[in-house]
């Protein structure tokens, strides 16, 4: 039975299915506001209050009606055409699934045509936008899909590209280039959207370019710019005539460097339309400036601070000063340390002379200003002050001598390009030939996976066995009999070879060694690079638990659970459940009474196998270890950490709902606790 009910008696029902997705509110009501509701909302009656009613399928419709009513865009009493259904929750339910279930929306391409339809009919953008309750925005992206090229828009029409291929076909305007590329890309199916975006967009320049930054819009159009409208992302319009920018960009930074020559004196500034030079700077060679004298206050600061670091360092050395005391002087040690190295960073000095033989770069920052490079450089070496002692010529960004390898006949440098590739080829020379001696390449990947745990040294190959990074940082408590294994395993070891200074000695003392010992090395490297647990993840690694399994690993002979690495560190509903898995009700019942410590302290001497009881629970207990520590476990419940709890002691009854019996009776109970476990015998 179809009836008009005011807006403000229609209520959201629970019997609806649609329990999310309701998005796109506000566009639906401007729909609804510019056609009114073309759909009746399926509404119940409710019991109460009397004469209002339910809507179980049409949700998204009441949201936007109750949009519009608080807006003041409706009246709130406005009359709703609704269809009232009689019946249970299940009939309900069941109908709005079908209600939502059944409906197909429209598909890009009939709003495509829809819209080209209005437009058509003499509507512009805003209206169209208006009557159907979407941003301009929108429709003007549908309008540029609807001049995609034939072959494009059927594939769309038919569903054999996606929405999201569509639109990066779209992102030029240009038919012929989108069939081109169609062509080449649409029949593969593993096309992604960005490859067509980047086969269309070619040599284009985004507008958030640099230099289209530094060009701007209105001058690259006057010069006969044309700009693709980017309306399906935020990453920026695209200009389709590079040239025509990267001229206007180069005038712009050639005028200035010359300008900025003149005003300083310069020999040259070179302009870069980049952020950086170093591809520049091939053949030039840096001059190094001398930095600015230190003033006699800064000279008599910077030795007032030295001296005090001296001292503070002998108060620190002495051990004669407590903990809060050594903290201040290590303060006011980094304190004066920090300002002693900021009076040593002096700036440099350009000499007037020097002015004319030497030059800079302006380079092109990513927000499309340029920037004036206070990095000098020369053609021809410059002998300064700190080069005449040693001669050394300086070249490059680092003003470091060249190594021999980098001079070419005549001794000028090779430049950066040229040096690379040799270096890669020279590399693949020697990748080659170790191929004919695989000993050596065992004990060259061993040496630098070992002795590459030293420190930062570099060895010449990518392989590497760093430490894990474990998830717990500086765990205190006793080592356990695994970690003393390792350690005396370690000990056992020849480490004779480590003693040279240089990598090379290093590496020929490893050669050295007998195969028994370069394995012992490599067992503690392996063992020494095994991570405790995935990222992201509290399961086991299956590898670790095949490893476990080879070598028939019972983590019970290496580690007892204790009350510091375990007991104190759950609840005691925690200890109560564990002790019943154990030794029944009964063993869990002795304790519900018991103060957490107690429980904790009783646990750690039956898991040690340490407390008198029968067989059958010293030996379950003997063999239990919590599913972390295990390597077979599957599809467990994780452990719960309930590190906040430990060492909870419970001390007021009403803090432990198990603790009902008060201080006295606990105290006649459990004056010695472990006296229940014995009492099992």
């Amino acid at each position: 039975m179809e009836q008009m009910i005011a807006l403000s008696k229609l209520r959201h029902s629970d019997s609806n299915v649609r329990k999310s997705g309701r998005t796109d509110i506000p566009q639906l009501a401007g729909d609804i506001e510019a056609r009114g509701l073309l759909q009746n909302l399926c509404v119940t009656a409710l019991k109460k209050p009397r004469g209002h009613y339910a809507v179980f399928a049409g949700g998204r419709r009441l949201e936007a009606l109750q949009l519009l009513a608080g807006e003041g865009r409706i009246d709130k009493d406005m009359p709703v055409s609704c269809k009232v259904l009689e019946g249970d929750d299940a009939i309900l339910s069941e109908a709005s699934l079908a209600e939502n279930f059944q409906r197909v929306n429209m598909t890009p391409t009939d709003e495509c045509r829809a819209f080209q339809h209005f437009i058509g009919e003499g509507c512009d953008l805003d209206a169209v936008a208006k009557r159907f309750g979407v941003t301009r925005r929108f429709v003007e992206g549908r309008l540029r899909l609807a001049g995609l090229a034939d072959p494009v828009f059927e594939a769309l029409a038919e569903g054999r590209i996606t929405l999201d291929m569509a639109k990066a076909y779209a992102t030029t305007a240009d038919q012929a280039k989108q069939t081109r590329v169609f062509e080449q890309y649409g029949t593969y199916s593993y096309t992604t959207p960005d490859q067509v975006r980047r086969a269309i967009a070619g040599d284009a320049l985004k507008a958030t370019d640099p230099i289209a930054k530094l060009v701007g819009e209105d001058a690259y159009v006057a010069a006969g710019g044309t700009i693709e409208r980017e309306l399906f992302s935020e990453n920026g319009d695209r200009w389709t005539d590079p040239e025509i920018a990267q001229g206007l960009a180069a005038a712009i930074m050639e005028a200035e460097a010359k300008r900025l020559g003149e005003e300083q004196g310069l020999a040259w500034v070179r302009p870069v339309a980049a952020a950086h030079i170093y591809n520049a700077t091939d053949g030039l060679y840096r001059v190094n400036l001398p930095k600015a004298p230190m003033t006699e206050a800064e000279e008599a600061r910077a030795d007032a601070i030295q001296t005090r670091l001296e001292e503070i360092g002998d108060e620190l050395d002495s051990g004669e000063v407590d903990d809060e005391a050594g903290a201040a002087l290590e303060a006011e040690y980094d304190t004066l340390e920090d300002e002693w190295n900021e009076l040593q960073r002096r700036p440099t000095v350009l000499p007037e002379d020097l002015k004319g033989q030497i030059g800079t770069f302006l380079t092109l920052a990513s927000d499309g200003k340029m920037v004036l490079e206070t990095t000098y450089f020369s053609e021809t070496p410059i002998r300064g002050p700190e080069d005449e002692a040693d001669g050394a010529r300086s070249r490059g960004s680092k003003g470091a001598t060249p190594p021999p390898e980098k001079i070419a006949p005549g001794g000028k440098p090779l430049s950066a390009r040229l040096s690379d590739e040799l270096a890669m080829q020279r590399r693949d020379i020697l990748a080659a030939a170790i191929l004919a001696d695989p000993a050596l390449a065992l004990d060259y990947a061993l040496f630098a996976m070992i002795d590459g745990n030293r420190g930062f040294g570099r060895y010449g190959t990518t392989m590497k066995a760093p430490r894990p990074n474990d998830p717990v940082i500086g765990m205190d408590g006793e080592p356990t009999q695994a970690r003393i294994a390792i350690e005396q395993a370690r000990d056992a070891l020849d480490a004779s070879w480590t003693e040279p200074g240089d990598v090379v000695s290093r590496f020929e003392a490893f050669r050295a060694l007998d195969d028994g010992a370069k394995a012992g090395w490599l067992a503690l490297m392996v063992a020494g690079s095994i991570e405790a647990k995935p990222d992201y993840s509290d399961t086991t690694n299956p590898l670790h638990a095949r490893l476990a399994a080879i070598l028939e690993i019972n983590p019970a002979q290496w580690w007892r659970p204790t009350s510091a690495n375990f007991f104190d560190r759950v609840s005691k509903g925690t200890l109560l459940a564990l002790l019943g898995d154990i030794g029944g009700e009964t063993l869990a019942g002795r304790y519900a009474a018991s103060k957490k410590p107690e429980v904790s302290a009783a646990c750690q001497k039956l898991f040690a196998g340490e407390a008198i009881t029968e067989p059958a629970i010293k030996d379950a207990a003997l063999a239990w270890v919590p599913g972390a520590m295990r390597f077979d476990i599957v599809g467990a419940e994780p452990v719960e950490d309930d590190d906040e709890h430990a060492g909870d002691d419970h001390e007021d009854p009403e803090d432990d709902p198990a603790d009902t019996c008060g201080d006295d009776q606990d105290d006649f109970e459990i004056e010695h606790p472990d006296e229940t476990l014995e009492a099992a015998e």
